[in-house]
């Protein structure tokens, strides 16, 4: 992958991150409700909370699409998600959503996945250079 295209999906992964935190925050019980959750009164709670995570995330790789940290970030939510969505899958009254789910996010992940390295590869750094400061391959 080239470093524009690197950069162009690190900027598109923050702007899905903006909408489905969005998603998340504005209606956590229908995604509760579709995933089966409807009689776990903390799902709405942790929904939106991964919500939050998700604008926090969408914010950093808008600003900074081209910094593989930013992508790492969302690779470390996509761990939490599907370690929520397997708990899930042992209380949800629809199964086959949930799977659909993991699904989902585990697609997701590739993408995450080969966008961090591709700007790890490509930049050799994770964090965006102040004045003053090394390349971290030097240090």
């Amino acid at each position: 992958m080239s470093a524009s295209a690197a950069k162009q999906s690190g900027l598109g992964l923050g702007l899905f991150s903006l909408a489905l935190g969005a998603a998340e925050v504005v209606a956590p019980r229908r995604i509760a409700d579709f995933l089966g959750l409807e009689k776990d009164s903390s799902a709405s709670t942790v929904i939106r909370a991964f919500g939050l995570r998700e604008i926090a995330a969408g914010i950093l790789l808008v600003r900074g699409p081209a910094f593989s940290t930013n992508v790492w970030n969302r690779v470390l939510g996509d761990a939490m998600d599907i370690g929520a969505l397997l708990l899930a899958l042992r209380t949800t009254s629809k199964p086959r959503n949930v799977a659909g789910a993991l699904a989902f996010v585990g697609s997701v992940t590739a993408l995450d996945l080969w966008t961090a390295q591709a700007l790890d590869a490509e930049t050799g750094r994770a964090l965006p250079l102040d004045h003053g400061q090394t390349d971290m391959r030097k240090r």
